[in-house]
């Protein structure tokens, strides 16, 4: 019987540390402060480092910059934003082409952006339901993304009405659900 209980009581105290290595661990970890990624502190710091995560993030390059998607991304940075007046979208608002946004940037003031880009509305594919949603802040670090880029390049083939058609290579939308 004796044995037993010793038997017993040490299997407590095993269960009983065990419980409070826990507790202590947990509380340790607790109190540690888990510091941001490289990338996340410089980007906190850095307006052009942010502006260059918001144009990742955002997906700029897939559509203003040549070649971007199809090259799985592997665009040389100096190449990024400079538009693509080859690839058009066509859809029932007429064909639309990835504007070159080094130059249309560095036709505006920092403010001239903030307001343009909170005021924005354009034809598909361009998502500037969600621009107008970004916080002056980020605008901001965008814009000096941007124009420190280098030279801004030459403006893009201009979009197209509805009804006339675009040369090749262009992917078409479908038009939207019959309401």
């Amino acid at each position: 019987m004796r044995e037993a209980r010793s038997e017993f009581e040490g299997e407590c105290h095993m269960k009983l540390e065990r419980a409070l290595s826990g507790i202590i661990v947990a509380v340790a970890m607790s109190m540690v402060v888990i510091p941001a990624s490289a990338a996340e502190t410089r980007s906190a710091k850095d307006p052009v480092a942010r502006g260059k995560y918001l144009l990742i993030v955002g997906s700029c390059n897939d559509c203003h910059t040549a070649g971007f998607a199809p090259s799985d991304g592997k665009v040389p940075e100096s190449q990024w934003l400079l538009g693509d007046g080859q690839l058009g979208f066509r859809g029932p608002w007429g064909t639309t082409y990835a504007t070159n946004l080094r130059l249309s940037l560095s036709r505006m003031t920092e403010d001239q952006w903030v307001h343009y880009a909170r005021n924005l509305r354009m034809r598909p594919p361009m998502p500037w339901f969600n621009l107008n949603q970004w916080t002056e802040q980020d605008l901001r670090a965008f814009y000096k993304y941007v124009r420190q880029l280098g030279p801004v390049g030459k403006a893009v083939t201009v979009g197209l009405p509805p009804g006339k058609a675009p040369a090749p290579p262009y992917i078409q939308w479908p038009a939207p659900p019959a309401k």
